[in-house]
């Protein structure tokens, strides 16, 4: 079980390593402890319900063939219109959505293909936000963002934090941590350290700065 306050936002900085934290949370056997949601364990919430109060954007952004409004509100039947844009607000994509020919209601092709790489990240960001979830996992959330997306992305972090809500943030680009309190360094699926932030990097940029170069290989002459 992993209790911390409302308030921390976690970074799980991994190295060499895929991890993969809420499609299986539900699915994997838990082979120690429990985890919970809201002081209920995981097989005590319906998927549905489960739902409404985690936001996950994962590594590999996959958008439907619909709206951008219909793709943000996870394609709730008659979702609000308020809440959509607030989610498209909170995830700082509001005015790149008003400025394309059709707005919200901008048509996308099977897996996004009328947006960029980074349009895509960022409606997926604001699909994450919708509902206002308690608990928001970001996998990778900064892959493919130019400056302007990884600032929205550290001011849509800061929004949750605001409202009491909860951010894990899995990253192997130091830049994603910048909205955390803590972070939890793994290397091949291995803990290394975990702790406040400063401390945790501090310590890493110091352990490879010291670490020994790697060797040469020189090729065998003859003579």
């Amino acid at each position: 079980m992993f209790a911390e306050p409302a308030w921390v936002r976690l970074a799980i900085h991994a190295r060499k390593a895929r991890i993969s934290i809420v499609p299986t949370a539900s699915e994997w056997p838990v082979a120690r402890g429990c985890v919970r949601l809201d002081g209920a364990t995981i097989d005590q919430w319906t998927p549905a319900t489960r739902g409404r109060h985690i936001g996950y954007l994962p590594q590999d952004v996959e958008l439907f063939e619909g709206t951008i409004a219909q793709n943000i509100a996870r394609f709730e039947q008659e979702a609000p219109a308020a809440a959509v844009i607030a989610a498209a607000k909170a995830a700082g994509v509001h005015d790149l959505i008003v400025n394309l020919p059709a707005g919200y209601e901008t048509e996308l092709g099977e897996r996004g293909t009328a947006l960029s790489a980074g349009q895509q990240q960022r409606i997926a960001l604001a699909r994450a936000l919708y509902g206002e979830p308690f608990l928001v996992v970001l996998d990778e959330p900064n892959s493919n963002l130019d400056a302007e997306g990884e600032e929205a992305l550290t001011k849509a972090i800061l929004g949750v934090r605001a409202r009491g809500g909860i951010v894990i943030i899995v990253a192997h680009r130091p830049s994603a941590l910048a909205a955390v309190d803590h972070v939890l360094a793994m290397v091949r699926g291995t803990q290394q350290a975990f702790g406040p932030k400063d401390e945790v990097v501090t310590k890493a940029v110091r352990r490879e700065s010291n670490a020994p170069a790697p060797l040469k290989v020189v090729p065998r002459t003859n003579g």
